[in-house]
């Protein structure tokens, strides 16, 4: 049996009153999806436990069968191991992001807005730049800043003292001013001192000149120390693979075991390379992997970004451009296939932030209909009444025989 795992990372969302109080999922012309739908097992499964942050970490690992309450070690650690860096026991990794914060003259660092968590997306050639100035005036001492994609990047910290604490995630923050929600020493004054080292740096320069945002500050946050997590194969008794933009979700295929395969051109933004995503899954299959987990960022990202219509656009392409190709692949294998969907969590675009609600999935599964739903959205798989606590347990059911 093959199986595709399809997440719409942050899709799921409130109804919006410009889009004529539908959600994105409901906006979105997604005919593939909705067939289906149709007849796939639909409901709605909480990926993310109470009480735990609603990060992707969190939810992806749960999609994957671990118990977030058990393995979830913060995000960095598992965006360490993607980017091959090897952590020592006593090593801490934070993600660091490089955001840009208001400029306006004569204020102290705590007084600035965080204006956007991404600095416009940075490229990753622009970013590794001043990743590399933030290593040189910062690093040392046990710690060392490592270039990541775009503007997500990796700090690791030798015993450093009190990252157990809480740790503001800059998306959380947008519009706001920074000094409340700094973590204090010997955190605060890496950020101030990042804001001299890059705002009169020349790609930021150079940035500011084309009209795009500086990324002026480096961003601290979700510490975590070496992650562990038992073997998928073993586990499942089938072959995985994961296809995704972010760090994150090949850190945690890898620590999984599962083999991570790159696809040139995939971003995690709306303009990411989905046709070269649903090819990559498609020849996963043919290599022989029973398993593709096809993570896709760009819903997410809209949702932090508040740009509803590349929301409801990001849904379409990933239907048009990844579910269609796929299944019209293996329709065409002859092989017993199931496929499920789902979002990780929600990012509503009214809030710009992932929220712990649950979400809408629906499997499908080739040889045995089911009766579903006319329109896959939040609404009608939360009207089918199955719901899933605990979003661990999704998996067994996929799999099962």
């Amino acid at each position: 049996m093959k199986t595709l795992i399809l997440v719409y990372d942050g899709a799921a969302d409130d109804p919006i009153p410009a889009l004529g109080n539908r959600t994105p999922y409901q906006a979105a012309h997604k005919p593939t999806l909705d067939h289906l739908a149709r007849t796939s097992l639909v409901g709605t499964v909480s990926n993310v436990p109470t009480g735990m942050v609603p990060e992707s970490d969190t939810a992806n690992l749960a999609i994957l069968s671990y118990d977030p309450k058990i393995y979830s070690k913060g995000r960095s650690p598992l965006e360490a191991v993607s980017m091959g860096l090897t952590m020592e026991a006593d090593q801490v990794a934070f993600r660091c992001n490089v955001v840009t914060l208001s400029e306006e003259e004569g204020i102290p660092y705590e007084e600035r807005t965080i204006l956007d968590h991404s600095a416009d997306e940075i490229t990753t050639a622009e970013a590794a730049e001043l990743i590399r100035a933030v290593d040189e005036a910062l690093g040392g001492e046990g710690k060392t800043f490592y270039p990541g994609i775009s503007y997500r990047h990796c700090l690791l910290w030798r015993s450093p003292e009190n990252w157990k604490l809480e740790f503001t995630r800059p998306h959380d923050i947008l519009g706001q001013t920074v000094g409340r929600h700094l973590p204090p020493e010997p955190y605060r004054s890496l950020f101030v001192a990042s804001y001299e080292i890059l705002k009169d740096h020349p790609v930021n320069l150079a940035r500011k000149a084309r009209g795009l945002r500086p990324a002026n500050s480096i961003w601290l946050w979700s510490p975590g120390e070496k992650p562990a997590l038992p073997d998928f194969a073993e586990k499942w008794g089938v072959r995985g693979a994961v296809i995704s933009a972010v760090d994150l979700i090949k850190g945690i295929g890898l620590c999984a075991g599962m083999t991570s395969v790159d696809v040139e051109g995939a971003t995690g933004n709306v303009h990411t390379n989905f046709l070269g995503m649903g090819q990559a899954a498609i020849d996963l299959f043919r290599r022989g992997y029973d398993l593709v987990y096809v993570h896709v960022e760009a819903p997410d990202e809209c949702g932090h970004r508040a740009e509803m219509e590349n929301k409801v656009l990001s849904i379409e392409r990933i239907d048009e451009q990844i579910l269609r190709p796929v299944l019209d692949y293996l329709e065409g294998s002859g092989e017993h296939f199931r496929i499920m969907t789902l979002p990780d969590h929600p990012t509503p675009i009214a809030k710009r932030t992932h929220t712990i609600d649950p979400v809408p999935f629906q499997i499908y599964d080739s040889e045995k209909k089911k009766k579903g739903v006319d329109r896959f959205c939040e609404e009608s798989a939360a009207a089918c009444g199955y719901y899933l606590p605990h979003g661990q347990e999704l998996m067994g059911i996929l799999l099962s025989k």
